[in-house]
């Protein structure tokens, strides 16, 4: 199920902060990370639990991978040299992506959700609560790492855990906004508790995987569920515009 667009009539504020953190995602995707080509740059700047937990930077040398079925030898760059404090790897993490589909899928949630969210709570508080559940989500990643005795030395990075954030405010505000979705060769209109609620129960079943300890896919499931937990407890300290009904579409 992915969400294509909502109701928007009721929108009386440019979402200047929604725009400006897709472009800083785009640009950052493709000059910094060249494409996400360059691994050294992303590995720098992605969170390390391990950093986290200690407050200090690690190194590590690279590694030889061998693919199993063509025996064909791969470098994977080791850990590398971060020049900021580690603890604000919480932040640039936020704005890095792991590969085309990651980025895109991340900027249609966000391009959806985000500027409902601006509009209620004004630009400065919706920048604020952004950032607030994106870090909230990284540190819930490293605790969780800590507690489920994963490895710790792999890099997290993505906007998925403010976006987490994102959707459960949408949610708790305009739970029943109509929120326009493709599924199944076809588009539908369904309640926004619906769209989100599904997301979330998917983030939660396969969050429960790790409890097993499955690390195979490499998604931070922890992530997604602390900063969807963190939306939920902040949204009513930052919306303080009166929610107005929006004015119901046909298309939807």
């Amino acid at each position: 199920m992915f969400p294509i667009g909502d109701d928007n009539s009721d929108r009386t504020r440019t979402p200047y902060v929604n725009y400006l953190f897709i472009l800083v995602n785009i640009l950052v995707f493709i000059f910094l990370q060249d494409l996400g080509r360059d691994i050294p740059f992303t590995f720098a700047y992605s969170t390390v639990p391990a950093e986290i937990l200690t407050g200090h930077d690690v190194v590590t040398p690279p590694e030889i991978l061998v693919d199993a079925v063509t025996g064909q030898r791969i470098e994977m760059p080791g850990l590398q040299p971060t020049f900021i404090p580690v603890y604000l790897t919480l932040l640039t993490s936020m704005f890095m992506h792991g590969g085309i589909a990651h980025i895109a899928g991340n900027m249609l949630y966000l391009w959806v959700f985000g500027d409902n969210l601006e509009n209620i709570m004004g630009h400065a508080r919706y920048f604020l609560f952004y950032l607030i559940c994106g870090v909230l989500a990284s540190i819930s990643h490293v605790f969780a790492t800590a507690y489920l005795d994963q490895s710790a030395f792999v890099p997290s990075l993505g906007a998925s855990g403010a976006i987490s954030g994102v959707l459960a405010g949408y949610m708790l505000l305009f739970p029943t906004r109509r929120v326009r979705v493709w599924f199944i060769l076809g588009f539908w209109g369904v309640p926004a508790f619906l769209a989100v609620g599904l997301w979330f129960l998917f983030q939660v079943i396969n969050g429960v995987g790790a409890l097993g300890g499955e690390e195979g896919s490499g998604i931070a499931y922890a992530a997604h569920i602390g900063g969807f937990i963190a939306g939920l407890l902040l949204v009513k300290l930052f919306a303080r515009t009166p929610v107005r009904p929006a004015v119901r579409r046909g298309i939807f």
